[in-house]
């Protein structure tokens, strides 16, 4: 029970992270369409080439942010501020610019804010693990990824909520803001934790084959998130025909993984987290297998499988980084340029799957909104449902060959 105020801190920064991912894919382009009548095929182009430099400068964070271990509390103050500020000044304050340009500029300090924050805060859960004993590592991922799902949840129906206001996007970052103070003050104690010299590097992270396993193992592993992410709204609006469900499905899923983070954490206590997490996959590949069948009309069973393959999610956002913190535990004990590589492979899943399948379902014919032929939405199928399983496949069978014992890993 002593534990439970400070793991609670990491829990509220993980909300105010994870809030401030959703808006920018799902509200952001909608709002900048609607209010200032800027085109969807421009906000793309302006999200993906900032996506491409946020990819790039991470491992540079990952740098800076073992840098500042000394002035960590500060520095994070100063990143909360600048996630805060561009929250604001992308929805709350009139462009004073061309609203393309400002789209832009408040993204490219909105993303700078997120990686760091999100760098720093996952090196400073390793030290704050060391101090938890056997499992704490797991400990720290159930709350902070718990956290996370709740604040995706939240950030994605926020402001639906707030639309009978005259500004429900202003107020939406306006509460944003509010949560970045709260959880700051929340984490103010943690950032005073003494953590390793910046005696670790890209280079020993690399050097260690355990560490360079688990590195593949999140690419392959992020792939079918990211490619599910990708063409959900797809999916749901003409595989299923169920145009107005995406919203609802969408919570339902998210919802599904911030239950089953903590069970997934006490599981992997009781049994390990190697075999908890394998198991995690296994019930994703029978989640998505099932949704390759699925045509219109389907969208009860679709709902069971958001519950499901919500549920793995839970399993893959709780014990990977889990294990892969253990590791650096005994590798990088700094872990900022550690976790800069993991953040790394994670948004370049995420780049890679939004410049590959869109075309791919373009040269099948697919139209979103539209009367698509059976092999456009077989095509959709085979992308959402079958492509996922593949690569899960591929993560279990490398996962299973890594030597992860517990002495390896905590």
């Amino acid at each position: 029970m002593a534990q439970a105020a400070p793991l609670s801190g990491y829990a509220l920064f993980a909300a105010l992270l994870a809030s401030a991912g959703l808006p920018i894919y799902i509200h952001a382009p909608k709002f900048y369409v609607d209010e200032y009548g800027v085109s969807l095929a421009a906000l793309g182009a302006v999200l993906f080439g900032l996506r491409l430099f946020d990819v790039v400068q991470d491992p540079v964070l990952g740098w800076l942010s073992e840098r500042l271990h000394r002035a960590r509390g500060l520095a994070v103050a100063l990143g909360v501020a600048l996630l805060a500020g561009s929250m604001l000044a992308l929805f709350a304050v009139t462009p004073p610019v061309a609203p393309l340009l400002w789209f832009g500029l408040t993204l490219t300090g909105l993303f700078t804010a997120f990686s760091f924050l999100t760098i720093t805060f996952y090196a400073q859960g390793v030290a704050r693990a060391g101090r938890l004993g056997p499992g704490g590592h797991v400990r720290i991922a159930a709350w902070r990824e718990t956290g996370a799902l709740l604040g995706v949840s939240a950030a994605a129906v926020a402001p639906t909520l707030l639309m009978s206001s005259d500004a429900p996007f202003a107020l939406f970052a306006a509460g944003f803001a509010v949560l970045g103070l709260v959880a700051a003050l929340a984490m103010r104690r943690e950032w005073r934790l003494p953590i390793a010299p910046e005696d670790s590097g890209f280079r020993e992270v690399l050097a260690d084959p355990i560490a360079r396993r688990l590195l593949l193992i999140a690419l392959v592993n992020a792939a079918p998130v990211a490619i599910t992410s990708t063409l959900f709204l797809f999916f749901v609006e003409s595989r299923l025909a169920a145009p107005g469900w995406e919203g609802p499905l969408l919570l339902l899923f998210f919802l599904s993984a911030a239950a089953s983070a903590p069970a997934w954490g006490r599981a992997a206590r009781a049994f390990g987290e190697k075999r908890m997490l394998i198991a995690g996959m296994v019930l994703s590949i029978l989640a998505f297998g099932y949704a390759a069948v699925l045509g219109a009309g389907d969208t009860l069973p679709f709902a069971l499988i958001c519950i499901a393959s919500g549920a793995a999610l839970g399993a893959d956002m709780t014990l990977l980084p889990a294990i892969f913190a253990g590791r650096m535990a005994h590798v990088a004990p700094n872990a900022g340029q550690a976790f800069g590589l993991w953040s790394f492979v994670s948004k370049f899943t995420l780049a890679f799957a939004a410049v590959t399948l869109l075309p791919l379902l373009d040269r099948a014919g697919f139209t979103a909104g539209a009367d698509n032929p059976p092999e456009a939405l077989a095509m959709l199928g085979v992308l959402y449902a079958l492509v996922p399983c593949a690569l899960k496949l591929i993560a279990i069978a490398l996962l299973a060959a890594t030597p992860l014992t517990r002495e390896a890993i905590r």
